[in-house]
């Protein structure tokens, strides 16, 4: 396949990538933060403790982490052709991604990565709170998510890029972008131009979230300042 051919395909598999990728970072943000809070909260030790509830939360949570992506997708293709009227294509493929990111985003909101978390909030911040007569709803908004939202901007920035990588799986059941170009046109008619090229856009799409995240948190963190 020649350049001038290429060119269109590549501008189409990345706008088909970022409709994909964008709503579900999104959603799955939306969906997993309070589930985040949730665990945080209800450990023995937090604001609302409630172990069983928390042992169940992350018995759930685990459980969808743990299947592959790939598997998830085939799984919930009755539910997506219900829930979006098709399994395939570009819009649908927003309701497995989805599935697939929220748990693991509840995780990174609960657990530290790499910098903060919600977890790592300082104690004597939320008992000051608490002793101002904050309700546990007053502390979440006004303590938990501002303390750490350094750390949640750099995971949407971790989470995006991750879900990238779960286009590029989708392209090779249904979904469209760069994954599907990538495989259909590159890897099985063996035009490796094509695969490659697909593929390079790909890992600079993450490489520029990934700055675009750091970026912005660095620029939020008041601990830096």
């Amino acid at each position: 396949m020649t350049w001038d051919k290429i060119w269109p395909l590549l501008w189409q598999g990345t706008q088909d990538t970022l409709l994909m990728t964008i709503p579900s970072t999104l959603l799955a943000y939306v969906l997993g933060i309070p589930l985040g809070v949730l665990l945080v909260i209800t450990r023995k030790d937090h604001i609302l403790p409630h172990p069983t509830f928390n042992m169940a939360l992350g018995f759930v949570v685990n459980l969808l982490r743990s299947i592959p992506f790939i598997i998830l997708l085939v799984m919930l293709f009755p539910v997506t052709r219900v829930v979006m009227g098709s399994a395939i294509g570009t819009v649908p493929i927003i309701f497995p991604l989805t599935v697939s990111a929220f748990p693991y985003v509840a995780r990174m909101v609960e657990s530290s990565v790499k910098e903060s978390s919600l977890l790592e909030v300082d104690g004597g911040v939320i008992e000051a709170a608490q002793s101002m007569g904050s309700s546990t709803f007053q502390i979440i908004r006004k303590v938990l998510l501002p303390e750490a939202m350094p750390s949640l901007v750099n995971g949407f920035a971790i989470c995006i890029t991750t879900i990238l990588a779960y286009t590029a799986m989708a392209g090779a059941a249904g979904g469209d972008g760069l994954g599907k170009y990538a495989i259909a046109y590159g890897l099985n008619r063996r035009d490796y131009t094509m695969m490659y090229a697909s593929s390079i856009c790909l890992v600079v799409l993450v490489v520029l979230f990934q700055f675009l995240g750091t970026k912005v948190s660095k620029m939020i963190d008041h601990r830096r300042r």
